[in-house]
């Protein structure tokens, strides 16, 4: 860790690391000049064996030829989407969409056409490259319909068509970028609502992975398990390019699913690999439910979502590794803060950790914006590298979310101490507000969270005419049943005041995810309104 001792909530940059400004480029021929013969990417193909592989100078040389052909077919600062499951073709149209001086579109490739629809007009998209299925769904007749009357989008490519994707390579060449272009529009998760698309450039991109990675400890050849959406940052960015920058070797699953990911994990000994909590319940569920040995896995990153106490105890039993928590937004390139895998068990499950190098990090009053003192609430916001050029075509939210210091306002409240490791309190517009008194949902989740039956657990306000807001508390649970409302009433009663005891409780099965696997808790709090959940009533 980083020893500092703070008087106020504000952590300078630190730089523990050189700052390496680099595009994916010069990434790529240095990797490729350095350790050509090792071995790059690996796909993992639908039943769990071994796909095609590429070494770093055959990743460099394909990509290379990728971009010549993508240079041939769209002018430069074009953008060209990609709906796609993970694929090695997604990869390479990732590191050759840079090389071509193009700006990447990443899609979810769950999206209806009106969703689709919507990217592709906001992002003014002239080009759609995408898998002709996935998950059984044929993505080709969703790309048809999303793109019916839309005049701007003149290429409709299946990236298994290998004669359509390489088409016009002699003709085009590779075009100079810089660090500061921006290459990618990442689309924010939606868990309060439709996204905005935030623009991302190589020098937050790469430098965030590799300093994410670099805490994380991964070396050279070591094997990396990407199973998180590539359309996400916590995919294409730090898994991809963050792998790339340490030379390690990524095992790329076509999507996630625990049986899956556990057979690749024992048979391939994989060293390390990154899951929201979600994932990473399941697999600790599919370890002890086939006994499989998962004992190679040397630490495990994991964010997007609040990492319950016990779940980081349960992979230290699976795997004898540390869960070490990465927090972030799309907006921050995404990583903001990490936990280091020496950490005490406190810190590694009651903090998000400390910021990355380069980056300055600071807790700011929600009313006056001043810099709080140690331990107290306010909005968790960062400045540096990793901070996106902005919202796309939305300059009214880019200037909401970047302020005149250019601080990046998260929307996260939180608390800092006097090393600097930060903790969330809640979020901003989630903030709970109950007979005029503000409760933070992720103070009754943490609690919620000690309770042996709850595995997951997400708190959000639920409108009354007396009270303005009722505590709703949605919960899952594993094999130990599920206690009835007294019990869990006592239990919280035990641990928090009488206010922030939730007035509903609710089990459930599954979760509404986004595609990142943060659970959508405006979903849960429209489907209550809804009355497709009959709670208990306090």
């Amino acid at each position: 860790m980083d020893e500092v001792v703070l008087s106020q909530s504000l952590f300078a940059a630190q730089a523990q690391s050189p700052l390496r400004p680099m595009t994916i480029a010069s990434l790529l021929e240095e990797q490729a000049r350095h350790q050509g013969d090792t071995l790059a990417l690996r796909e993992i193909l639908g039943d769990g064996t071994m796909g095609r592989a590429w070494d770093y100078a055959a990743l460099r040389r394909d990509s290379e030829a990728l971009a010549c052909a993508l240079a041939a077919r769209h002018p430069r600062g074009a953008r060209i989407a990609i709906f796609s499951d993970n694929r090695p073709e997604w990869v390479l149209l990732e590191l050759a969409s840079a090389m071509a001086g193009l700006t990447l579109v990443t899609v979810n490739p769950s999206f209806a056409a009106r969703e689709l629809r919507y990217v592709l007009e906001q992002s003014r998209s002239e080009a759609v490259y995408f898998a002709p299925m996935v998950r059984g769904t044929a993505l080709g007749p969703i790309v048809e319909a999303a793109c019916a009357d839309l005049a701007a989008v003149n290429h409709r490519i299946d990236l298994t068509d290998a004669a359509a994707l390489e088409a016009g390579g002699r003709e085009g060449a590779l075009r100079d970028t810089t660090p500061d272009d921006v290459v990618q529009i990442q689309y924010t998760s939606g868990t309060t609502g439709f996204p905005k698309g935030a623009l991302l450039h190589q020098l937050g991109l790469i430098q965030n992975a590799r300093d994410t990675l670099g805490r994380w400890g991964v070396g050279a050849g070591e094997r990396v398990l990407v199973m998180m959406p590539l359309f996400h940052t916590a995919g294409c960015g730090l898994s991809v390019l963050g792998g790339l920058c340490q030379g390690a070797t990524l095992l790329l699953a076509p999507g996630f699913d625990p049986l899956l990911c556990a057979q690749v994990i024992e048979r391939e000994r994989v060293d390390y690999f990154l899951g929201v909590p979600t994932m990473i319940v399941a697999l600790l569920d599919e370890a002890e439910r086939t006994g499989r040995d998962l004992s190679s896995v040397k630490s495990i990153t994991s964010g997007g979502a609040m990492v319950a106490p016990e779940l980081v105890r349960k992979a230290r039993e699976i795997f004898g590794a540390p869960i070490q928590i990465v927090y972030g937004q799309t907006e921050s390139s995404p990583v903001i803060s990490m936990t280091w895998s020496g950490d005490a068990e406190a810190d590694l499950s009651g903090t998000i950790g400390q910021p990355l190098p380069h980056v300055d990090v600071a807790i700011l009053d929600t009313r006056d914006g001043s810099i709080c003192p140690i331990g107290v609430q306010g909005e968790i916001c960062c400045r540096g590298y990793l901070v996106m050029t902005g919202y796309n075509d939305n300059p009214e939210a880019t200037a909401a979310a970047i302020d005149s210091e250019n601080w990046l306002h998260t929307g996260d409240l939180g608390v800092m101490d006097s090393r600097g490791y930060l903790k969330i309190t809640g979020r901003v517009k989630e903030m709970i507000i109950r007979g005029g008194e503000n409760l933070f949902p992720a103070e009754i989740e943490n609690a919620m969270l000690e309770h042996d039956a709850v595995r997951e657990v997400a708190v959000v306000g639920i409108p009354d005419e007396k009270w303005g807001e009722l505590v709703a508390c949605f919960m899952r649970t594993g094999d130990e049943g599920r206690p009835c409302a007294d019990e869990l009433r006592a239990f919280i009663r035990e641990r928090l005041s009488p206010q922030k005891t939730p007035a509903h409780w609710i089990w459930v099965d599954r979760w509404p995810l986004t595609g990142s696997g943060k659970i959508q808790k405006f979903a849960l709090r429209d489907a209550f309104l809804r009355g497709e959940h009959t709670p208990s009533v306090d």
